[in-house]
């Protein structure tokens, strides 16, 4: 008997047939050396017209090309060793410092430098002096205490109380305002993670009944054997309901729900091919139908030679009078 199951194309009944070994198909038809072959990175050609020599990866130190025994053992030339030479620092040994460079160059330990001796004992002249003492507002100007006070740079947002204020007893108002705000009557702390269990609890001891209680329950190995005795089951069934009989009423609410009426199941994945489809002929008509049809491509059906040629007829033609209604100019 042939079966089908579900589409099947020409490339998976070609792999299903191969029994060779070399190319073992996996489920739905896939190609196992397939799979392998698209697995692999796709190799980047977008410089592969420039790109020359061998490939270089990002942080290696090795070289581009390998260096030969003669180059590594060969001695430079005299000109080679100059140009080499590490440029002199002509303040090495001076006290001469490129203070600029110095100061706003990155990697240096600190910007304060040392001061001498001289110049810490030094006595600034009258100009340093007067530039030195801070900036005085004018003399009509009037300080403003709200300013003052929420402004950048004040000394404090505390300014003096009079003595009288100091002495003065505060309002029943006053100190109820001045009192933090009380949750809830009803608000509840949280409780905590740890119980305190009483010493008297503590030292309690349980009676023969909570220890009876506390026992874990014991059962057999089964899920439905007791455990007094294994051939038993938990509940005893008497004679009588053993040898009882179900009503009609019971027999028919112990039935199965079956399908509606009229209800078709669905169809298998999987059927088999009568024989009499397998010989049959199809009719011409059906074979005519079959044939696909073969348009012509779009570059043919677009470019077509002729589309501005105006026919002989189409030159003699006269056009109606609402033709020449219609083309004439609007007015405006």
């Amino acid at each position: 008997m042939v079966t089908i199951q579900g589409p099947v194309s020409y490339e998976t009944n070609v792999l299903a047939t191969n029994t060779s070994g070399i190319d073992r198909p996996l489920s739905r038809g896939y190609s196992k050396q397939r799979i392998l072959t698209l697995s692999r990175p796709k190799d980047s050609k977008q410089i592969w017209m420039t790109s020359f020599g061998p490939k270089l990866y990002w942080g290696d130190q090795d070289m581009m090309w390998p260096v030969s025994k003669e180059t590594l053992h060969a001695r430079p030339t005299a000109r080679l060793v100059k140009l080499a030479a590490a440029k002199k620092n002509f303040q090495l040994g001076t006290k001469q410092v490129n203070r600029p460079e110095f100061v706003y160059s990155c990697g240096r330990n600190s910007q304060i430098w040392e001061v001498s001796k001289s110049a810490m004992k030094a006595e600034p002249s009258g100009h340093l002096r007067n530039l030195a003492k801070p900036k005085q507002p004018p003399s009509q100007y009037q300080e403003h205490r709200h300013n003052h006070q929420y402004s950048c740079g004040r000394v404090s947002p505390i300014w003096h109380v009079a003595p009288g204020a100091l002495r003065c007893t505060d309002r029943p108002r006053t100190a109820e305002l001045s009192k933090a705000k009380r949750p809830h009557p009803d608000y509840l702390p949280n409780s905590e993670v740890e119980t305190v269990i009483k010493p008297v609890s503590l030292k309690a001891a349980c009676t023969e009944r909570i220890s009876d209680l506390a026992r874990p329950k014991t059962r057999g190995d089964g899920p439905f054997i007791d455990s007094r005795s294994p051939e038993d089951s938990i509940w005893r069934v008497s004679q009588n309901a053993r040898a009882a009989t179900a009503s009609p009423r019971m027999s028919e609410l112990s039935k199965y729900k079956t399908f509606a009426e009229g209800y078709i199941a669905n169809r298998t994945v999987q059927w088999p091919v009568s024989r009499a489809a397998r010989r049959a002929v199809s009719t011409p008509r059906t074979g005519e139908l079959a044939t696909p049809i073969i348009r012509a491509s779009m570059d043919h059906v677009q470019f077509n030679p002729n589309a501005f040629i105006v026919s002989a007829l189409a030159r003699k033609a006269r056009c109606t009078p609402r033709l020449e209604e219609l083309a004439r100019p609007i007015q405006r």
